[in-house]
């Protein structure tokens, strides 16, 4: 199992006199967390995309190139580029440009995204973002197959043998399909025999496990390997000493976000009994300590029927820089021994 972190490079006021940090002095601790996570051992490390003031995100592309730069076995991955709102050739040039930096480390999870600014920022019908999606999904991966391509879409200019350029460093670009609740997206995933990660940030890991069946039965109909229908997990996490301590260290940055985007949505602001039912035995809160998290992390890829990769959400914890540079050592330190050995012991 790969383990590793995704970040949003979130930005949080300070809880108790609202000011809010440098955006500067934020974005190197980021880049230090990414440091830190290659020296320890772990697998990925992911930046996501957003167009909103409590994320410096909207360019995760440049943020993996200086982090290709400053890490030598890490693989560096979107999470999740927004492909229904981009270029997909100017997002190819993009990765494979990381690609050759880190020498063949790159990677791309891409989605449709769970905000809609990009959309009018960009110029682009948000009634449209599934076709976007399909279309450019559908060229992002002619461009792994050939430097000169010749197609033709409902959204973008045709190409007609043009050739596209830099080539990544590995044959081919690895791309996850990223996902939240929507059925078609998981059976899409699977008829194009795509990796699949599904991001999971609330409820019970259970629930998606009829969602992953049919991605996996899809992924069978259109004939794909199984070995290669394989699954992860995004979801939110943080590692401490003890699991009050973890728990402390990230609900002041969770409840700050959740309350935002709740307020826009209509949700009811977020409470901290809510927050510790989430991070309980039954919830899809990987928040606690080394042997919390471990035991959570097997049960969530048992509940699915066996994942292939864990990636943790521990950004709303930014507030705590110390505390999150820890938690990125307990993690691949103790927690993926641990969960490794467990695994392979059976």
């Amino acid at each position: 199992m790969d383990i590793g972190i995704d970040s949003f490079a979130a930005i949080l006021p300070d809880p108790t006199t609202g000011a809010l940090p440098s955006a500067t002095d934020r974005m190197a601790e980021l880049l230090e967390e990414v440091e830190v996570a290659d020296r320890v051992g772990l697998d990925v490390f992911g930046i996501g995309e957003h167009h909103r003031a409590e994320f410096l995100d909207s360019a995760p592309s440049i943020i993996l190139a200086a982090a290709a730069a400053r890490t030598s076995r890490i693989r560096l991955t979107s999470a999740v580029t927004i492909l229904s709102a981009a270029d997909p050739v100017r997002v190819f040039q993009e990765f494979a440009t990381i690609d050759l930096i880190s020498r063949g480390r790159a990677e791309l999870v891409v989605g449709r995204g769970s905000f809609g600014e990009a959309f009018p920022l960009f110029g682009l019908d948000t009634r449209a973002y599934d076709e976007l999606f399909a279309e450019n999904l559908a060229l992002f991966l002619k461009l792994g197959e050939t430097s000169h391509p010749t197609w033709q879409g409902r959204f973008r200019p045709a190409l007609n043998g043009q050739g596209v350029f830099p080539r990544p460093h590995q044959p081919r670009l690895p791309v996850w399909v990223g996902v939240g609740g929507s059925p078609q997206s998981f059976a899409r995933a699977g008829t194009l025999g795509l990796p699949l990660m599904v991001a999971i940030i609330g409820g019970t890991f259970d629930r998606f496990r009829p969602a992953v069946d049919s991605y996996r039965e899809a992924g069978a109909e259109a004939g794909h390997d199984p070995a290669k229908l394989k699954v992860g997990i995004h979801a939110m996490g943080f590692v401490g000493e003890t699991d009050a301590a973890a728990r402390d260290a990230f609900f002041p940055g969770w409840a700050h976000l959740t309350g935002k985007v709740g307020r826009e949505r209509g949700w009811s602001p977020p409470t901290r009994a809510q927050f510790d039912d989430m991070a309980g035995p039954e919830g899809a809160f990987l928040v606690g300590s080394p042997e919390t998290v471990a035991a959570k992390m097997l049960r969530a890829s048992e509940a699915l029927g066996g994942v292939s990769r864990i990636t943790f959400q521990m950004s709303t914890a930014s507030l705590e820089t110390a505390a999150m540079k820890r938690s990125i050592e307990f993690l691949g330190a103790e927690v993926a021994p641990m969960v490794r050995e467990r695994l392979r012991t059976g």
